[in-house]
């Protein structure tokens, strides 16, 4: 096992830097620098910073050692019981006995789904979390109770789109290893009936929570390989499998880039710019694909991509150009909720690293007027608000304290 400490000064070490060279070379502090070498903790970002400095991959600096002991109190106590009991049911010698002795009809269960979808991209995830305990529970009788090859044949795709929905939620409010559990769950019923295409949509899923927990080599090689699987002939694809196929890129583009890999990332971007140049509009349709996809959402990715090296000025001379411009939103529609909001988050990030509060607060303001349950989950509106905090000389108004308590980050 190694730590990240070890990690980063045997990297520096075997290129002959000083501390003083790497965190020149990084764009970081010298006391950064030392205060990771003795064992300080860093975020993502700033491991980025120094593998690229080192010429390593990011992940190549990860620590291995064994974690922080879980303190009492954490997890989710009786928050999400009814979800994770009907998730992940007791096993024992014989299959989970289902209690109901009939099950929702599949189109029922299928509308819920689609409902439940809407509420997601609303940003209702407390209604959700209330509804995904029922349809995973219908979904499991209906497979059960079915008695006919056909029959169960469809109960299991319908289960395995009730699986990817509590994946998807359950990615984004930080419930992980429930989320893997989901998603792996959804990836296998899809592959059972034959269903590559809803496979390849939880995968893309999967590659999302990969992302999130920095397991970047693992998540480029996932995307990359279900990619080259399913690629579409452009001339002659429909437009869900564009998006799909278009989708998996963006995953291998975002591991590599925050893995240190430019040139595959960059060859992902240009990838993934085919596949929505072959788009219209955004197109959306959950039970085909992820989520929202086209020109629009291919650019902001495109600009995230600037965000993760710090390119501030790039971020700011690009979001308001191009497909992300007002006009081109007319044009080609408006990307899914969350992931514009994302890109929002990236120009706030921006402003705040080039010292302009002002513009920073109204990026942050506009984003939780729209979507203020997902701006609560984001690491990254907490890190902008605690660097605004950290660097404010002035007085803070009153906007921020506002946005500071709405985060849960204390000035």
């Amino acid at each position: 096992m190694s730590s990240l400490q070890e990690n980063v000064r045997n990297h520096r070490r075997r290129t002959g830097m000083s501390q003083e060279r790497l965190a020149e070379e990084a764009g970081l502090s010298v006391g950064v620098v030392r205060k990771i070498e003795q064992g300080g903790n860093a975020q993502v970002e700033t491991i980025h910073m120094l593998a690229r400095a080192l010429g390593t991959t990011t992940s190549s600096l990860f620590a291995t050692e064994a974690p922080e002991p879980v303190h009492i109190g954490e997890g989710d106590g009786p928050k999400l019981s009814e979800l994770r009991r009907a998730l992940m049911p007791p096993v024992g010698l014989r299959e989970v006995i289902v209690e109901a002795e009939q099950a929702p009809t599949l189109a029922a269960i299928q509308r819920d789904i689609d409902d439940s979808h809407s509420l997601y991209h609303s940003d209702r995830y407390d209604s959700v979390a209330k509804r995904l305990p029922g349809i995973l529970r219908g979904a499991e009788a209906a497979v059960t109770l079915a008695e006919e090859d056909q029959a169960r044949r469809q109960a299991v795709v319908v289960r395995a789109s009730a699986f990817l929905l509590a994946g998807k939620y359950l990615t984004q409010v930080r419930r992980y290893d429930m989320a893997y559990h989901a998603l792996s769950l959804g990836i296998r019923d899809a592959r059972e009936a034959g269903e590559k295409h809803i496979a390849a949509t939880g995968v893309v899923g999967m590659g999302w929570l990969l992302l999130r927990q920095d397991r970047f080599d693992e998540a480029e090689h996932l995307a990359t390989v279900t990619a080259e699987e399913i690629e579409p002939r452009i001339s002659s694809a429909k437009p869900g499998e564009l998006a799909l196929w278009g989708e998996l890129l963006q995953r291998v583009a975002s591991a590599a880039m925050r893995n240190n890999r430019p040139d595959v990332a960059r060859e992902a971007r240009r990838m993934t710019a085919t596949a929505a140049s072959a788009l219209d509009v955004e197109h959306v349709n959950f039970r085909e694909h992820w989520t929202t996809f086209g020109p629009v959402t291919a650019e902001a990715k495109a600009i995230e991509d600037l965000s993760l090296i710090g390119d501030a000025r790039g971020v700011i001379r690009r979001a308001d150009e191009g497909p992300v411009g007002r006009k081109a939103l007319k044009r080609f529609g408006r990307p899914s909720a969350n992931n514009w909001d994302r890109h929002r988050l990236d120009v706030a990030r921006a402003h705040a690293m080039l010292g302009s509060h002002q513009d920073t607060m109204e990026e942050l303001s506009t984003i939780r007027r729209a979507s203020p349950e997902w701006l609560k989950h984001q690491a990254m509106a907490r890190y902008i608000m605690g660097d605004i905090l950290s660097h404010r000389k002035r007085t803070l108004t009153q906007d921020m304290r506002e946005m500071a308590a709405h985060l849960g980050v204390a000035g």
